[in-house]
């Protein structure tokens, strides 16, 4: 009887087959273009490669230039702070937009798209338009200045020490939008009984949204905090667009410093180095993220 019932049983890797069969582009596509340049810009890497690739190996020699490189220590000391506060500020002001919007405000809809529409300008539109903004001469500075508070001063792109948070800014006006319309969508999937037994109980708003709200949104913030730093790591177009670099070196970040070693400085070693140094920073947050939606859920 069990054999019977094993051989009317249809073989699982005939299953879902159309399905199968058409994500075999995709699946080749992630194993030659991705798995396989991936793998193929770690070799390199430890190669003297310079205006093409070539295989003679040097160890860690390339990665002991890089650490030794003060342009890179400026452009990972720049992504630090750019990372760090891109998260925080990401997520607070994304999370109590969506409170608001939640609310069931007039014009949501109109709202939510001005909120939104910044994310549909490429980065560098987004940066030009900041350069402009932020530019001393005819930006928010000479504006309070005209209004004669002449000893008003806000020029965070021609200053070293702030210009990251002048590329800040810029980053935040264009990402928060989609913050926002993710968290609206976790807050819009929480059940209406909860808010009802919250207030019936007596429960202060605040405390609701902090010790219900949040954690039961937790897989939301976890996605987005995947999205915020995946881009954070790759951030190139703002920086190109507002400084390129400068003041000097003060506003470096590594995918930069990629492009320029690969494509100007012509040393092909150097840029692979500092790519799989962004691979490894990229596994760093997706290893993670990964064990805790798919290897917990297993567990559970």
């Amino acid at each position: 009887m069990t054999g019977q019932a094993k051989a009317g049983r249809p073989n699982q890797l005939l299953r879902n087959l159309n399905s199968k069969i058409a994500s075999i582009p995709m699946i080749l596509t992630a194993l030659v273009i991705f798995v396989g340049g991936s793998a193929w810009t770690v070799v390199y890497s430890f190669t003297n490669s310079k205006l093409l690739p070539r295989l003679s190996f040097v160890g860690l020699e390339q990665y002991r230039r890089l650490w030794a490189a003060p342009r890179w220590i400026v452009s990972i000391e720049n992504l630090a702070i750019y990372g760090v506060l891109s998260i925080i500020f990401s997520l607070v002001i994304g999370f109590v937009l969506a409170a608001l919007m939640d609310q069931k405000i007039r014009f949501e809809n109109t709202f939510r798209t001005i909120f939104l529409y910044p994310f549909a300008l490429s980065f560098i539109v987004t940066g030009l338009v900041w350069q402009w903004i932020l530019n001393p001469e005819f930006g928010i500075q000479s504006v309070v200045r005209s209004f004669g508070w002449t000893s008003f001063n806000f020029d965070p792109l021609y200053t070293p020490e702030i210009v990251i948070y002048g590329i800040l800014i810029a980053a935040l006006w264009q990402g928060t939008g989609l913050v926002m319309c993710l968290m609206l969508a976790g807050l819009r999937g929480i059940d209406e009984d909860i808010w009802k037994a919250a207030r019936v109980d007596g429960i202060p708003m605040w405390k609701t949204y902090l010790f219900i709200v949040i954690p039961m949104m937790r897989p939301v913030f976890i996605t987005t905090l995947v999205i915020i730093a995946s881009g954070i790591v790759k951030v190139y177009d703002l920086v190109v667009a507002q400084t390129s670099g400068g003041p000097g070196i003060a506003s470096e970040v590594p995918a930069k410093y990629v492009y320029d070693y690969m494509f100007q400085a012509q040393n092909l070693g150097q840029g692979f180095a500092a790519s799989t140094m962004m691979l490894v920073t990229v596994a760093i947050i997706i290893i993670p993220w990964a064990y805790l939606e798919f290897g917990g859920r297993k567990r559970a």
